[in-house]
């Protein structure tokens, strides 16, 4: 089996040196990370996805360098990643940060009833919700002018209850509510551009498949293996996301290996037309 991932892995290895030099120009990418195991040492499978695509990424750490390997010194486009520190500062045109974990971070405040802190984590989960709602309403339906009414009437009430209720937050609220408001063209970049997803949804069901390998597997034997099925898990993804045969994808890559031709992985352009779809 080891012998088998290994071939294959090297026959989509064209394929996967294309894919990621194309992800560098994508106007947004998600980015997240999850734990992996190898000879008992835990490193980190990386993953970034977009609408048509998932390339994953075998790391040995969870430092600044392994995103820079996967989208450079800086990137163009919009970054959307949750909250770790990684991402805090990375050169990109702009970035979106996940709302669904400041969501679970309010719930968490509100859990430890103490009234005014139960009060105050109320108040920011039904912005936060409202914020969904309002978001999903103009993916389905597209009408921006009322869209664009509803942000400025919350962009105002987000003001006033960050002005209200950072004087009474205590510790745990108070790192949330400075933060909601240091980086607001981070956490709220979406009301300004409907077109990006306010949360990291996308590349969280992307790593699914490879934390379920992991937890069948129970992780890899090298770094070497390690990286193979970093390679075939992002063909699979890939494959999946264009609707495509994840086994015909690989015979065309083998029948290829002695030939100039490679078998992209790079959605067709038409994937693109419809962003909410």
């Amino acid at each position: 089996m080891p012998a088998t991932t290994a071939h294959l892995a090297k026959a989509v290895e064209p394929s996967i040196s294309q894919l990621k030099n194309w992800v560098k120009e994508q106007p947004q990418v998600n980015a997240d990370e999850t734990p992996w195991v190898v000879k008992g040492v835990k490193e980190w499978l990386w993953n970034i996805s977009g609408k048509k695509f998932c390339l994953f990424h075998a790391g040995d750490t969870r430092s600044r360098k392994e995103l820079e390997y996967l989208l450079g010194k800086s990137f163009q486009g919009v970054l959307i990643s949750d909250d770790f520190s990684v991402y805090n500062g990375y050169p990109a045109s702009a970035q979106q940060k996940c709302l669904a974990h400041l969501l679970r971070h309010f719930k968490q405040v509100e859990k430890l009833k103490i009234a005014k802190q139960v009060e105050l984590a109320q108040v920011f989960l039904t912005l936060l919700t409202e914020a969904f709602t309002n978001h999903r309403s103009y993916r389905q339906t597209g009408e921006r002018s009322l869209y664009n009414q509803w942000v400025l009437d919350f962009k105002e009430r987000l003001k006033q209850a960050l002005d209200t209720w950072r004087p009474q937050a205590g510790y745990a609220a108070g790192l949330l509510l400075t933060s909601v408001k240091e980086k607001s063209h981070q956490w709220w970049y979406f009301l300004d551009h409907p077109e990006v997803a306010p949360d990291n949804n996308l590349v969280e069901r992307s790593l699914r498949l490879g934390v379920t390998k992991r937890k069948v597997s129970g992780g890899s034997r090298s770094m070497t293996g390690f990286s193979h099925t970093a390679s075939l898990l992002t063909v699979i993804q890939s494959c999946r996301a264009q609707g495509r045969s994840v086994l015909e994808f690989f015979r065309e890559a083998l029948a290829s290996v002695d030939g100039d031709d490679i078998v992209s992985l790079v959605p067709a352009p038409d994937s693109f037309v419809n962003q909410f779809s």
